[in-house]
């Protein structure tokens, strides 16, 4: 590499390879889409993260395990040590990217406290291997002892890169030395029923150049899927991605997080390594779950019962599970792909991801969330106490917290550190990836390249680029054009052109004061479902730019049942405010036989006759899905069945 990566205030840096991200202090962002998510996330989303640990003791239990006092209760699961580290994390983004001292002291105060619960041999865990708990490493199938402490190394990272060693870095190089020594080639063969240790030690690794890390991630990654881990009920060693070792798999399977955390970190260990075999079955793992196991939205995960991937094409909307984490999963996976091999197909999945999935979890006001994120709710929920933990992963309505509450935290990370997705540097070249508002000045050879970015993205598809400093000699830029964006323009020094989806490569020398514009189309288009998708065949989607539309039963006609609508597609959807208005009717099928439930005996094969006056039709409005239920609790869809056409036929 041209650079230090490791001295950059950013999330992912690989020991080697030609590109990196730019850091978290390189993007400035001025108001727009992501900056105002940026900023609930600073004013609420921390506090209220912290202020629910500590108000259920899952912060407290640290101090009992170093005041000796671990007989009695634990609150919270055993992985309820993760959710403060994961806070950590996203303290020590914030700091290091805002400056912001309160951020700083809450850390330092947390630190101090998980500090006094660490073994002398470096062990850290307040759920195993103390008084009255069950001993160290004997449940490592659901124990999650190794993904705690890989969410430990995550967070040291995230200091070493803001704020450089300190108590953190410690007490995680200590865990890390623990692992190395206890799972190590001259140590016990197992490994993590969940993924994460990959993650934290080869992140660390390279945070610390320590090669060891890097040796025992990679050793970690080998051991999966030989069916060592023991089975739990109902569920197989696919659970797991115990059951196909990772080079060999095919496809995403099993519990969508799990398998997501796993591909990461064989992503990191292949990219220092340099093990292209691993490397290029990731990247087969990859399209093959993009192509058929991945809804609309960018989700994953179709299967309640694991939190898992279903089989190919197996996409119900209504028993969609798309896992607020497994969307964050899926954005650390393919940014790492991304680096390793400069494809943008990588960096359209994670604007669909963070668009769709990302900002669709949290409230306005940052203090509730959606754990699952289905693409269609059939019947508006009921309410949630904002004053209570929340059992269930599903409901349509977002919750304060959770007993399983991994996604606020997760959030919260995530969006401490969204600048380093946002652009990449390779050499002399810079690639925008996605679109906000805001000032980009990153170091290059000879000298400075400094952006000054103005847009309405993604509701208004032009992006105005100003080249404020620039190297004296030639250096490259280039643009991500969406796949979806066919019709695009861009304007630089030679000219108005149009730009295939990929790269728009930006010609000639970059001078200040120049500009560039691009044009992206926003329009509202339909999105026809593959017809090897069973539950959504006859159905249609609206989108517009990267934003996923849906219906909500609030905008409908009072006498209008969101289950009867159909839609119009011979009426092209238009744009209105953020989302689209298209042409709708309800139907209303003959009068069920009583007894018939609902398969009644109609008078022959063919489907039922739907009322033979002409349909009502009605022009209803479309919201971008990420604000769904905003408005308060509602039945919601994205995939609309089409009307008949005038043969009769749907499409």
């Amino acid at each position: 590499m041209d650079n230090d990566t490791r001295s950059r205030v950013v999330p992912v840096a690989p020991a080697a390879g030609p590109r990196r991200g730019i850091g978290l202090d390189e993007l400035h962002l001025a108001d727009g889409f992501w900056r105002r998510m940026q900023r609930t996330n600073t004013r609420t989303t921390l506090r209220h993260c912290l202020d629910w640990m500590e108000h259920l003791g899952w912060t407290a239990n640290f101090d009992r395990v170093a005041q000796g006092a671990t007989g009695g209760p634990r609150p919270g699961w055993q992985f309820s040590d993760s959710e403060i580290y994961k806070l950590l994390e996203a303290l020590a983004w914030e700091y290091g990217r805002t400056g912001e001292g309160w951020a700083n002291e809450v850390l330092e105060s947390l630190v101090d406290r998980i500090a006094a619960a660490q073994d002398d041999d470096g062990y850290l865990n307040t759920c195993f291997g103390h008084g009255g708990r069950p001993p160290r490493y004997t449940d490592l199938e659901s124990g999650h002892e190794l993904y705690c402490t890989g969410h430990l190394l995550q967070a040291a990272v995230a200091r070493v890169r803001t704020a450089g060693p300190d108590k953190l870095v410690e007490i995680a190089r200590r865990a890390a030395d623990h692992v190395c020594r206890e799972f190590g080639p001259q140590g016990r063969a197992g490994l993590c029923g969940h993924p994460e240790i990959e993650l934290g030690l080869a992140e660390l690794g390279r945070a610390l150049d320590e090669p060891r890390y890097t040796e025992q991630a990679r050793l970690f990654v080998e051991r999966r899927g030989h069916g060592s881990l023991r089975p739990i009920a109902l569920l197989d060693a696919s659970y797991f991605q115990d059951d196909v070792p990772v080079r060999e798999a095919a496809v995403w399977r099993g519990h969508a997080v799990r398998a997501l955390y796993l591909a990461a970190g064989a992503a990191d260990v292949a990219a220092d390594t340099g093990d292209t075999g691993l490397l290029e079955a990731l990247e087969r793992q990859w399209e093959r779950t993009v192509e058929r196991r991945t809804y609309l939205t960018g989700g994953m995960g179709s299967r309640h019962q694991d939190e898992g991937f279903g089989e190919d094409w197996e996409l119900p909307p209504d028993r969609a599970y798309c896992e607020t984490c497994a969307g964050i999963a899926s954005i650390m996976v393919s940014w790492r792909l991304y680096l390793a091999t400069g494809e943008v197909r990588y960096a359209d999945l994670m604007e669909r991801t963070l668009y769709n999935v990302v900002a669709a979890s949290p409230g306005p006001d940052g203090r509730a969330f959606f754990y699952a994120n289905p693409l269609h709710q059939r019947t508006a929920a009921v309410g949630i106490r904002p004053d209570r933990v929340n059992p269930r992963a599903e409901g349509g309505v977002r919750a304060p917290w959770f007993e399983v509450s991994c996604c606020p935290t997760n959030l919260a990370r995530t969006l401490a550190g969204w600048q380093g997705y946002a652009a990449s540097v390779e050499g002399d070249t810079v690639s925008l990836l996605q679109y906000a508002a805001g000032e980009l000045r990153t170091a290059l050879d000879g000298g400075a390249l400094a952006l000054r970015i103005s847009t309405g993205y993604p509701y208004d598809g032009a992006v105005r680029i100003e080249v404020v400093e620039a190297p004296e000699r030639e250096v490259r830029l280039r643009l991500r054009v969406p796949h979806w964006a066919h019709g695009a323009t861009l304007t630089d020094r030679a000219g108005e052109r149009g730009v295939a989806p990929g790269w728009a490569h930006v010609r000639g020398v970059l001078a200040p004061g120049s500009v560039l514009r691009l044009q992206l189309p926003v329009e509202p288009r339909l999105t026809w479902p593959d017809p090897r998708i069973d539950a959504v065949r006859g159905c249609v989607a609206v989108e517009r730019g990267p934003l996923v539309l849906c219906a909500e039963s609030v905008d409908l006609p009072r006498s209008w049942s969101l289950d009867a609508v159909r839609i119009d597609t011979a009426h092209p959807p238009r744009a209105d405010g953020d989302g689209a208005v298209v042409r709708m009717t309800a139907l209303r099928p003959p009068p069920t036989p009583p007894g018939a439930a609902g398969y009644p005996p109609y008078r022959s094969s063919a489907a039922p006759q739907q009322e033979s006056t002409a349909p009502a039709w009605r022009e209803v409005p479309l919201v971008p899905y990420h604000r769904w239920a905003q408005r308060g609790s509602s039945a919601m869809r994205v995939f609309l069945p089409a009307a008949p056409d005038r043969s009769g036929s749907d499409r």
